[in-house]
């Protein structure tokens, strides 16, 4: 490594609104970083993660455009 073109890297207390506390290596400014979210309270870590009904969605599209894929192969013939 060439020196003195590398930023500094030191270590870093992250503080997350949730109040979980953490060390980690930054090279950001200063010795304290504030999240709004992290592996602690973050619903697709703690489980609490609310599933989309894709099928539904999926069911519904296939129901539009059959209509129109019959349309379209009846007008070909």
């Amino acid at each position: 490594m060439k020196p003195g073109i590398h930023p500094d890297y030191h270590p870093v207390t992250v503080h997350c609104a949730c109040g979980h506390t953490f060390q980690t290596r930054s090279t950001i400014k200063g010795d304290m970083l504030r999240v709004e979210i992290c592996s602690s309270c973050h619903p697709f870590f703690t489980g609490k993660q609310k599933l989309v009904d894709t099928a539904g969605r999926v069911e519904r599209f296939t129901k539009k455009y059959a209509d129109a894929a019959a349309k379209a192969s009846s007008a070909k013939k």
